[in-house]
């Protein structure tokens, strides 16, 4: 009887209980308590659900809330019969059963109503009428073989005749789609149609149609729908329908909605003012409100990693909930799996836990602990797929960053603050977003906020510009923009936040990929102290977005006297010891190398041989690689004093000897090479634990005569690196 539709149309981020699935077996020759259980789960349904109507589905979910009240009448009625009711024969004890499943069944039906978002269920409201619909026949089905027979002699004349009324109605029970539902659904489409044909409708038509005929009357219900929207897009991945690109669609239809509505309320201030930048102090003080209460605070509630209060509880692939801020440190450090159950990670998406950030708000209410979950303000650049824009969305988005632009150029400090943070996540997906929304003119007026006294008006201002940079077309937009250069390395310097600073090293990252900006970025005055700064004391992330930085800016041969004089050779030595930074640093150092005055800056520090001998023994495969490279170069312009360290380095013949056999294709060339340097300089061979290898090793081009490693062209340092997006 059970409709499987429910569950894989239904799906949620949290797996419904074994209990929808499964008979009770603790009760399976327990009669007396597999009558109580039935009537406790529908009384429970009837008093959770009776009060709590659906934005949608009203009229189905009543309907079904009066056939299960009519199942709790039957149970009083046969609980109260006295003795006789506890040898019932097996057939009815096997409906009860299957009652109890129809219940649960019915119950995750009705909390998902209760639960999911207005346009959400007005989007599905033909798909949950059918829902509706097979609970009826399943309902119908259920009553059909009831042995009423053996029951006449335990329910009364009154009970039988509202039974027999139940079975006869539930047979005539067709498919109801509540038609008013049904031209609401038809009209969001037609709103969104008409964007799609770049027919903007006007305020009256959003007004009618979202607070009038929906009820959504501010700017956090709004919030609301779009985040509710991008979850269903994680959640239900291929089987969506409507698709992710026509749903993506509507989330920009409501976006934009929220700023012509509601304009920049109130209800953002808290936000706009950055109170997540307090997360320590507010964490401290949470803390100290439950130590000077004595209370134990639930298990559950605290994450795996921090052993905190979870702020922002998420889902990662295994199914398991950490504090945001943790688990994105976590993946950040380098790390591919997950840190409770060590299970490699699927994918990197982060998806909300709602209904446990929902109880942990519950309970600090309840102890009167102050509790101020952040604003899921990555939700969409974390968890919302990729899907291809559809014509409404471009054009919806357009319309909003008209907008935001307004705002930006007209609006309060706060406004501002709210319309950069908008650009940033517009800007965060897909080529298109960045190129209209750069030629929209935004990147002047997000200059001008990178100077801003709100730290979260210059975090959104630095990262929005960050976003907008992936896009090779807009690089040029910034570079060219009087001062925006300067106003980045600023924020670098001194930004009001780490995220700020970490993100401004970023977007030097970016820009440095063109290079003819790679001589100005490394000229413009703080740019590589800075950075070398942050390579030296900053996060693990501030590091890694500085070693990927002063590596793209090392390939200019033009700034190999600036980074010697502004420490950045010392900060890239110094990052050998770091594990998720060392590849980078030592790629960066290879090509400094490669100019007489960068190898000896590097030969003339003692850590630097030590490092790279490091990197040869324990690094990644591009590790090992970069710093053969690097000691190769060092050799042939190091001068002798600096070969002769690199060549009497412990264990290095030993390390030479396990690159040439398990190396990379170009460490075994790096590696050999390296070896005709110990041959030239001490040797007329080699010998590495009783295994001679003489020039006629096993590599192209070996030689004994001619210039060393002449059939070795200087190659492209190989360092692996992406551009992420998703910042905080």
């Amino acid at each position: 009887m059970a409709s499987a539709a429910i569950f894989s149309s239904i799906r949620r981020s949290r797996s419904p209980t074994l209990d929808a699935f499964l008979a009770p077996v603790h009760l399976e020759n327990d009669v007396v308590g597999l009558l109580k259980t039935l009537k406790s789960v529908a009384s429970e349904l009837i008093s959770s659900f009776s009060d709590k109507t659906p934005s949608f589905q009203k009229k189905n979910s009543r309907s079904l809330l009066r056939k299960i009240d009519l199942f709790v009448v039957l149970l009083d009625s046969v609980c109260n019969s006295g003795a006789r009711w506890s040898n019932l024969q097996s057939t009815v004890v096997l409906c009860f059963k299957e009652l109890y499943l129809l219940l649960y069944r019915s119950k995750i039906l009705l909390d998902y109503c209760a639960n999911s978002s207005k346009l959400w269920l007005l989007l599905q409201n033909p798909s949950i009428s059918g829902h509706f619909h097979d609970l009826n026949q399943e309902i119908s089905t259920l009553l059909d073989v009831l042995p009423m027979n053996e029951l006449n002699c335990l329910i009364s004349n009154d009970v039988r005749e509202q039974i027999d009324l139940l079975r006869k109605q539930s047979i005539r029970d067709k498919l109801f789609i509540d038609q008013d539902d049904e031209v609401l659904r038809l009209k969001f489409f037609k709103l969104l149609n008409e964007i799609g044909d770049k027919k903007i409708p006007d305020f009256e038509q959003f007004h009618e149609f979202f607070i009038v005929e929906l009820g959504i009357f501010d700017s956090r219900a709004c919030r609301v729908e779009i985040e509710f929207l991008e979850e269903q897009i994680v959640n239900h991945e291929s089987d969506l329908e409507p698709s992710a690109s026509v749903l993506g669609g509507f989330i920009a239809m409501i976006r934009y909605c929220r700023f012509l509505l509601f304009g920049f309320e109130e209800d953002e201030v808290e936000i706009a003012m950055g109170k997540r930048f307090k997360t320590g102090k507010k964490r401290g003080l949470i803390g100290k409100q439950i130590a000077d209460t004595f209370i134990t605070v639930p298990k559950d509630f605290c994450c795996p990693i921090s052993l905190d209060l979870m702020m922002d509880p998420v889902i990662i692939s295994t199914g398991q909930t950490f504090d945001r801020s943790s688990i994105s440190r976590w993946i950040e450090e380098g790390h591919n799996n997950c840190p409770k159950t060590g299970q490699a990670l699927v994918h990197k998406k982060l998806v909300p836990n709602r209904a446990l950030r929902s109880l942990i708000l519950q309970w600090c209410m309840a102890h009167k602990i102050p509790y101020t979950p952040p604003e899921n303000m990555d939700l969409g650049s974390e968890s919302f797929p990729a899907a291809p824009a559809s014509r409404a969305a471009v054009e919806a988005n357009k319309a909003t960053v008209r907008l935001l632009i307004q705002q930006l150029e007209n609006g309060s400090d706060i406004g501002k603050a709210i319309a950069a943070r908008e650009i940033r996540f517009l800007a965060k997906t897909g080529r298109e977003n960045r190129g209209f929304i750069a030629e929209s003119g935004v990147i002047p007026h997000l200059k001008n906020l990178l100077s801003s006294q709100c730290p979260i008006a210059q975090e959104n201002a630095v990262t929005a510009i960050l976003n907008l940079s992936i896009y090779d077309k807009n690089k040029t937009r910034i570079m060219d923009e009087d001062g925006c250069l300067r106003s980045i390395v600023s924020v670098l310097k001194s930004g009001h936040t780490i995220e700020s600073r970490e993100n401004a090293a970023a977007t030097l990252f970016s820009l440095s990929a063109v290079h003819d900006y790679k001589k100005q970025i490394a000229d413009e005055d703080g740019a590589l102290s800075t950075l070398a700064s942050m390579l030296r004391d900053g996060t693990p992330r501030g590091k890694k977005d500085a070693v990927t930085a002063l590596f793209n800016l090392s390939t200019h041969t033009g700034n190999c006297v600036k980074m010697i004089e502004y420490g950045v050779v010392k900060a890239l030595i110094d990052a050998l010891e770091y594990e998720h930074v060392a590849e980078e640093a030592a790629g960066a150092l290879a090509l400094i190398v490669r100019q007489p005055v960068g190898a000896e800056a590097v030969g003339n520090e003692e850590k630097a041989v030590i490092g790279l001998i490091g990197m040869m023994r324990c690094g990644t495969p591009r590790g090992k690689e970069n710093a053969v490279a690097a000691l190769l170069e060092l050799c042939r312009r190091g001068g002798a004093h600096t070969t002769e360290r690199v060549l009497k380095a412990p264990a290095l013949a030993s390390l030479i000897q396990s690159l040439l056999f398990t190396g990379t294709k170009r460490a075994r060339r790096k590696a050999a090479s390296l070896a005709r340097v110990f041959q030239r300089c001490h040797y007329n061979s080699l010998h590495f634990n009783g295994l001679r290898m003489g020039l006629g090793y096993g590599f192209p081009g070996n030689s004994t005569t001619g210039n060393l490693d002449s059939s070795f062209p200087a190659e492209t340092v190989s360092v692996s690196m992406s551009m992420s997006v998703s910042v905080s």
